[in-house]
């Protein structure tokens, strides 16, 4: 079961990873300037960011296992769409129809998994596996997406998912159990409006404000904040919300999804800005771009299931005080990187940044998910799942933004020096929220919504197997 649900990520996120190497044929071949590849990254994203509290919310009221095995077909057929793509505007539709059955799978995967390891350490065991195929996903897609783009182009490398997908949902109808909540909570179509809209109008302020000017991100802006400032206040008041704010009364939840989002939209940026360098401005091919990359891959997946196990024996702080001083001085190196820079210490700081990031993913997905009742098993998941999202979302828009100006190979250098300070910042936030959320204070605000959230949950509201 653990392997099946694995599978999921292993697919989803391989998209990811494969996609990045390929942009810079993909651009060429359909005509795609900056903006366009931040798109081609960014509506997948930003549609899984969109979704996932929904399909978790489905999945609790009429089947996690239905659920997974629906939103297999859609990723499956969507990524064969992909594949014969005949333009951009083609290509980035069929990305989302991908992300839609995407925010199928992650999430609901996750929920399976906690629902089924009721053991705390044997929990914290397998979410580390869980955060370890995600190193190995970063391992294979770089190569494997230099190979297929060089070898059989682009496309490929969407019909790869395929064989995975089909895969994958026959082994589910094997092996995984059908599992819901009693008592499910109902839809909530206004805060899912609500959540879209800030999402892209955020996103698409920030991708397309340099071309467009600023009266178009200020004003964008302005939805953006307005869209928040609705959601809060009406998820607040709404007995069963899409997104339960009493979930963040706990600051150790509050803190992983803050994390969240900073570790995603550093790896967001740091695979978006990387994969421009070395292709378009060091001259490497795919391939030669995507094993540069296996330091980074290699790392985060060793380093992953032994967070997991420190989780489950030590507790999240000190992975996660890891994972921040990674980042940051990762960011710091790549702000000396220039166009002459040897390809050793290159590869040191990217698997500096991998260490960082396999410290990161098991504590802050444990987190999330510990604690929190288990007819909610899929949207406290989900949640977790959709601040990775946001996070890359917003890394590949903000560095994509920065660089879009420059014209040149050296102007690319200079600005990207400015996205990595950001990123070295990312990694200061990451160590501050990692010291202030998981002390005793901290620990006293999460037994405390823990208390309230099974106070509030009607009696009968337990986990249904079959």
């Amino acid at each position: 079961m653990l392997c099946v649900c694995c599978t999921s990520l292993l697919m989803v996120a391989l998209d990811n990873t494969i996609v990045n190497v390929a942009l810079p044929a993909l651009g060429e071949d359909l005509h795609a300037p900056l903006s366009g590849l931040q798109w081609t990254m960014d509506a997948y994203t930003l549609t899984l960011a969109g979704l996932l509290i929904l399909s978790g919310s489905v999945a609790d009221r009429i089947g996690r296992r239905r659920v997974f095995r629906t939103g297999l077909l859609i990723f499956t057929a969507g990524s064969l769409l992909c594949g014969i793509a005949p333009n951009l505007p083609g290509l980035v539709a069929f990305r989302v129809v991908q992300a839609v059955g995407g925010s199928m799978l992650n999430p609901v995967a996750l929920s399976i998994i906690t629902t089924t390891f009721t053991d705390p350490k044997e929990r914290a065991q397998a979410i580390g596996v869980w955060g370890g195929v995600a190193g190995i996903s970063m391992a294979l897609g770089p190569l494997t997406g230099g190979v297929l783009t060089e070898t059989a182009g682009w496309r490929a490398i969407f019909w790869i998912n395929v064989p995975i997908g089909l895969l994958a949902w026959v082994l589910t109808g094997r092996f995984v159990p059908e599992s819901k909540a009693r008592r499910p909570r109902a839809i909530d179509p206004v805060g899912q409006l609500l959540m879209i809209t800030l999402l892209v109008s955020l996103t698409y302020g920030i991708i397309e404000a340099p071309h467009a000017g600023r009266a178009v991100g200020l004003g964008c802006g302005a939805v953006a904040a307005a869209a928040l400032a609705a959601l809060v206040w009406y998820e607040s008041r709404r007995p069963e919300p899409l997104i339960d704010v009493r979930f963040f009364r706990s600051a150790p939840f509050s803190g992983a999804a803050a994390m969240a989002v900073l570790g995603f939209a550093a790896l967001g940026s740091f695979l978006f800005l990387t994969t421009l360098y070395l292709q378009r401005h060091r001259g490497l091919t795919a391939f030669e771009a995507g094993l540069c990359t296996l330091p980074l891959a290699l790392t985060a997946f060793v380093v992953a299931p032994l967070a997991g196990r420190l989780v489950g024996t030590r507790g999240p702080r000190a992975p996660l005080v890891v994972a921040g001083v990674c980042f940051a001085v990762t960011g710091a190196l790549l702000t000396r990187v220039t166009l002459d820079t040897p390809l050793p210490p290159l590869l040191a700081c990217f698997a500096l940044f991998g260490l960082g990031f396999g410290m990161l993913n098991p504590p802050v997905t444990n987190t999330a998910v510990t604690g929190m009742p288990a007819a909610q098993a899929s949207v406290a998941a989900a949640i977790a799942s959709t601040s990775r999202q946001v996070g890359q979302s917003l890394g590949i828009a903000i560095a994509g933004s920065i660089v879009a100006t420059a014209a040149t190979a050296s102007g690319f250098v200079r600005a990207a020096h400015a996205a990595w300070w950001i990123n070295a910042g990312y990694g200061a936030l990451i160590l501050c929220l990692a010291v202030i959320t998981t002390g005793r204070w901290a620990r006293g605000t999460a037994q405390r919504t823990a208390a309230r959230l099974m106070a509030d949950e009607p009696v009968g509201s337990t986990e249904r197997h079959r």
